[in-house]
């Protein structure tokens, strides 16, 4: 089995966080579990004592981001899994985004990300190890109408993740881009919208009609995926989660190429010379 890990999460009060913390505290890791409200996770340590340290965190607040990783590194002595679990949803079709709320959305889902994996990455790097969990969705890879900041953050989180696995490769570091479906974890109840446009409501409808009961699932059952993928000595740059997932990518991706190929010629003349070669 693989050696004792010490794990440091953010948004771990609730969902996807609270439950990877808990699988890897019961297997016998190590666990720096940080939310908002400490107070929500009072129960851990009453579970599972000097195993966790539970230290309040909001992860737009920079400053803060770097002081609790420093006393997580200092109380435990090593940082193995970096989680950067917190964010949240705001739905809304483009019109009717408010672009304070928007910025927030950012802060939180995109800069919250960055600030964790800055603050991690010294640590990580002076150990010669570390992996670096970050969250997308389903809706960092396919974008849908009405879905707002939230899928604009996720292809942010994507984009960053997938510049940083090339950055830190050479240090031992291991990134992971962890894309769940739909799952039952409390993320829509605690999704935010703009006010709605009536001239939306069809749609709006029509596209949450997709993400029916029918395709939402256990998140209990993505615990194993996640302690798979940390003790794999090579984990995938990307995990989905949900079996519905990988035939809807495919078929998104294929309309890109096959849109990419029937303009090619246009793409093409647009060089203005000899084509030049391909980069990499």
């Amino acid at each position: 089995m693989p050696h004792e890990k010490v794990w440091f999460v953010t948004g771990a009060s609730s969902g996807f966080g609270r439950l990877w913390s808990e699988a890897a505290l019961e297997r016998g890791d190590k666990v720096v579990a940080t939310a908002r409200d400490p107070k929500t996770l009072g129960d851990l340590v009453d579970r599972y004592g000097d195993a966790v340290l539970v230290l309040p965190l909001d992860v737009t607040d920079r400053d803060a981001v770097f002081a609790t990783v420093k006393k997580a590194h200092e109380h435990f002595g090593r940082l193995d899994v970096i989680l950067s679990n917190a964010g949240y949803g705001y739905m809304s079709a483009v019109e009717e985004i408010d672009i304070k709320e928007a910025k927030a959305n950012f802060e939180t889902n995109v800069f919250g990300t960055l600030s964790v994996i800055q603050a991690a990455l010294p640590v990580l790097r002076a150990q010669g190890s570390g992996h670096i969990l970050t969250l997308s969705s389903i809706a960092g890879m396919v974008s849908l109408p009405t879905g707002g900041t939230y899928l604009a953050t996720k292809w942010a989180v994507e984009a960053l993740s997938e510049g940083l696995a090339g950055e830190v490769a050479g240090f031992g570091i291991k990134v992971t881009i962890i894309e769940p479906g739909s799952f039952s974890t409390g993320f829509r109840a605690a999704t935010q919208a703009a006010p709605s446009m009536p001239e939306y409501a069809a749609l709006r409808k029509e596209i949450h009609g997709r993400f029916n009961g029918d395709i939402i699932g256990d998140p209990k059952a993505t615990a194993a995926a996640i302690l798979k993928v940390v003790d794999s000595d090579e984990p995938p740059l990307r995990l989905i989660l949900g079996d519905w997932l990988l035939p809807m990518v495919k078929r998104f991706y294929q309309e890109r190429i096959d849109t990419w190929e029937k303009w090619a010629d246009v793409s093409n003349a647009a060089q203005g010379k000899k084509p030049a070669p391909l980069p990499g």
